[in-house]
């Protein structure tokens, strides 16, 4: 998961699969570790620990958690500053970090797009039906 080649897959409309979405990436899709990686993609100079956990709404175990499993997958940095009075954390999103979350976030926009679709298809369907069906009974 250190990989910081992350690769998204992306299905064309014809072939097989074409809903799994490969390029939702576990790691980011998490919520709680998908409202980090928002956070902090508006935050070019990082976000202190203590801001992460007031925007986020997490405890301090579950912060922890899952800047761990961010940055294990090389999706975020985390810099301790021990020259203050209290030592703070600052969390920043890594290049790969960057370029992966713009990524995810295409392939959600793709699954909006789909789903969008297929709402939109069933309607036209149930329209055409709901049609039909007045026409047989206004025939009769």
């Amino acid at each position: 998961m250190a990989d910081a080649k992350r690769k998204v897959v992306a299905a064309s409309p014809s072939s097989s699969g074409r809903f799994a979405y490969e390029g939702l990436d576990r790691v980011m899709h998490e919520k709680a570790r998908l409202g980090l990686m928002t956070c902090l993609a508006g935050a070019p100079e990082g976000l202190t620990f203590n801001e992460l956990k007031r925007l986020c709404d997490l405890t301090d175990g579950n912060l922890n958690r899952h800047l761990k499993q961010l940055a294990d997958a090389n999706l975020v940095r985390l810099v301790r500053d021990d020259a203050a009075r209290r030592p703070q954390t600052t969390c920043l999103l890594t290049d790969a970090g960057r370029e992966s979350f713009t990524a995810y976030l295409a392939e959600l926009q793709r699954v909006l797009a789909d789903a969008q679709h297929q709402i939109n298809a069933q309607h036209e369907t149930n329209a055409r039906k709901k049609s039909a069906a007045r026409l047989a009974t206004d025939s009769h």
